[in-house]
């Protein structure tokens, strides 16, 4: 009888723990539930929206049952508005920026996270301060200086980094890098340095140090950077309206304006327009999703 009671007593004991977890967790996903909803609204509201005749809404009012779905607004949507041409323009701004800003600052990481010298974490404050300006602080001195700095001409055909996809990529890689920079350099310190040990043992160079045993152990890191860096440049809209005045040259974040008209606008197409717009984002996401998640999730259970 006395280890029945135990036993009964620590059940109750235990039940509250229980009840109170089971608690815990339902209203932690009640809340995501709620949270996924509401950001999921503007998304599902602007493809409804897409869907509807312009027709259909000014009869009935946008808040009211479509009378009509078609994909005409799409079709419109890709020929008036361009969307190829400027896709093309954005590309060319895009892959390269991402390029040359991982390369660039998985460079200037494996110095600070490899070497140590003098001044080794000033230069990985100076890198990381630059994200702390707020860019349209700087758009006067950097107007200036694209206006008056020369390129070559197969770099732009203005001559100058102003109205050139080229200056573009240049700001591009400016403004991201520091972020990149801190990011990896904290990421390649988790990475056991017996590594490095080793390929000097072996004779390895610099080069091959980083080349062939750091990075490759970065590819999770590496592909969330990369699909950050693939939004943010992609979606960029206020230095290509201000460093830029050839609308042929405007990438495809500006191409929405097309769709609008002189004296009105018609909002099923521009929700249409919107949505092809932001597809592209979204594929990169989904191609890179398992090691996106990886590098945001590396390292938590450490410590």
């Amino acid at each position: 009888m006395t280890a029945l009671a135990v036993q009964h007593t620590r059940r109750r004991a235990n039940a509250p723990k229980g009840a109170r977890a089971r608690g815990g967790r339902l209203a932690t996903h009640a809340v995501l539930l709620v949270l996924a909803v509401l950001w999921s609204l503007p998304i599902l509201w602007a493809v409804y929206v897409s869907l509807r005749p312009e027709s259909d809404t000014k009869k009935y009012g946008y808040a009211s049952i479509a009378h009509a779905l078609t994909f005409q607004n799409y079709s419109d949507a890709w020929t008036q508005g361009q969307i190829p041409h400027f896709f093309q323009n954005t590309v060319i701004i895009t892959a390269p920026a991402v390029i040359i800003t991982l390369f660039l600052a998985s460079c200037v990481a494996f110095v600070v996270a490899r070497f140590s010298f003098r001044f080794n974490l000033i230069l990985l404050l100076l890198f990381t301060a630059g994200n702390l300006l707020p860019q349209q602080t700087l758009l006067s001195p950097l107007f200036k200086i694209f206006l008056y700095v020369h390129v070559p001409s197969f770099l732009s055909q203005s001559g100058t980094l102003y109205d050139s996809a080229f200056g573009l990529i240049v700001i591009n890689v400016a403004f991201q890098t520091g972020f990149c920079v801190f990011v990896l350099s904290n990421f390649m310190r988790t990475i056991p340095e017996e590594i490095t040990e080793a390929g000097l043992v072996d004779g390895a160079s610099v080069w091959t140090l980083y080349w062939r045993l750091t990075l490759p152990l970065c590819r999770p890191a590496l592909a969330a950077l990369a699909t950050l860096l693939t939004t943010w440049i992609y979606n960029d809209f206020f230095w290509a309206l201000t460093l830029m005045s050839t609308g042929s040259k405007l990438p495809i974040t500006t191409a929405i304006n097309n769709l609008k008209g002189q004296f009105a606008q018609n909002n099923n197409l521009l929700s249409a327009g919107a949505l092809i717009i932001a597809l592209p984002t979204l594929v990169v996401y989904l191609v890179l999703q398992r090691q996106f998640i990886a590098g945001l999730t590396l390292g938590s259970t450490k410590g």
